[in-house]
């Protein structure tokens, strides 16, 4: 069965700015002749390794709603320079928007069942474009 992840996005106000971020970061890799992923360390390693490969997903927490998944493609633990158990989060740099789903505080992420996550924004035409806070205003009209 498969299982998600949902972490907060610390830093990123917007799906934009996350996009952004992602851009730089690959771009950045590409420049130092390293691989061009999406990846995301984090400290804990996720037990349920097999789960969330099958189908799961990364989902972000960004000004305290879910907003946008990225698929997630490997788990990769490892030990850093200090000696500190850490793990490299791969997902595809496809970033996928959501329906809105509010998400209080926490920390580190936790996991998400699929029947708890939220559906994804089927949107067509010039809508996948739509900016982020036309978005949210549409959203909060029960227009989307």
């Amino acid at each position: 069965m498969t299982l998600h992840l949902v972490k907060l996005c610390v830093g990123a106000d917007s799906v934009e700015s996350l996009q952004a971020w992602m851009d730089f970061r690959q771009e950045t890799a590409r420049k130092a002749g390293l691989p061009a992923e999406s990846i995301h360390t984090t400290r804990m390693v996720p037990t349920r390794r097999a789960e969330i490969l099958d189908g799961g997903s990364l989902y972000w927490v960004i000004k305290g709603k879910i907003q946008v998944r990225q698929h997630l493609i490997d788990i990769r633990p490892f030990t850093d320079e200090a000696g500190v158990k850490r793990c490299d989060l791969v997902m595809e740099p496809r970033l996928i928007l959501t329906h809105y789903q509010p998400k209080r505080p926490f920390q580190g992420w936790r996991y998400l069942k699929a029947e708890d996550a939220p559906a994804d924004l089927k949107l067509g035409g010039n809508a996948q474009a739509m900016p982020d806070e036309m978005r949210r205003d549409l959203t909060e009209l029960c227009l989307l």
